[in-house]
């Protein structure tokens, strides 16, 4: 290839910033997109009636999950990366991993069924953080190294410092609103449900528990009686 082709291709070739495009893939692609699992993954719970099964502990599991992942979000989109966000995020990560296996386990424990679909649904929500923190280490290659040096020679590198760039107040509001519609509603309606379950299954072991005591109870006079019956009969005899 000649040095005229070369700078043909070069004049008539558009420049593509990776920066930008990851960025918005991050905040307008991966974001919005991880509220589809997670929704789906309540149909699951719902369709086998974790209120019946695990209950209340498996329901605030999910909630502690989503904080793990939540928390981070939301510093992100507010924060510029720097060594301490990108601890807290991969803090984030590890916990809501491990918090996930304590999550089936307890599923598992209780006879809820875990379907396959669920499974799957359940890689999704998993590998999603992964992604998003990977691509975000890419993005900020000079704060992973920052990181890796302690922070040494940055003065800002312990301190949540807001964004130079700031984003949108209506992207802001967009992503409020998602997060309340996809997650926190669906959510926050598991785990009332199953906290009325269980008060209904307290509410219902009581009252046989104090059936049973006014059974004994009533037995226990009729044999009384029965006895001082048959006492009182043989003196007469």
């Amino acid at each position: 290839m000649t040095r005229d082709q070369t700078a043909e291709i070069s004049a008539t070739s558009h420049s593509v910033d990776v920066g930008e495009v990851t960025t918005r893939y991050l905040l307008y692609g991966l974001l919005p997109s991880w509220f589809v699992p997670g929704v789906a993954d309540w149909v699951m719970h719902r369709r086998t009636r974790i209120e019946e099964t695990a209950g209340t502990k498996e329901s605030l599991i999910h909630s502690l999950m989503m904080t793990e992942v939540g928390v981070p979000i939301a510093l992100t989109l507010r924060y510029e990366v720097n060594p301490l966000l990108l601890s807290v995020q991969l803090a984030g990560a590890a916990a809501h991993e491990a918090t996930a296996l304590w999550d089936v386990r307890t599923a598992v424990d209780s006879d809820r069924e875990v379907k396959p679909i669920e499974q799957h649904i359940h890689s999704f929500l998993e590998s999603l953080p992964f992604g998003a923190l990977a691509a975000l280490m890419c993005l900020r290659n000079d704060q992973v190294k920052s990181l890796l040096r302690g922070g040494r020679g940055d003065p800002d590198a312990w301190r949540l410092v807001p964004r130079r760039r700031p984003l949108s107040r209506g992207y802001l509001t967009g992503i409020g609103l998602a997060i309340g519609t996809c997650v926190l509603l669906p959510y926050g309606e598991e785990l009332l449900r199953c906290v009325r379950a269980a008060r209904r299954r307290r509410r219902d072991e009581k009252h046989e528990t104090h059936g049973n005591h006014g059974n004994h109870r009533w037995y226990t006079t009729a044999d009384a009686a029965t006895w001082r019956a048959a006492e009182h009969g043989a003196k007469g005899d």
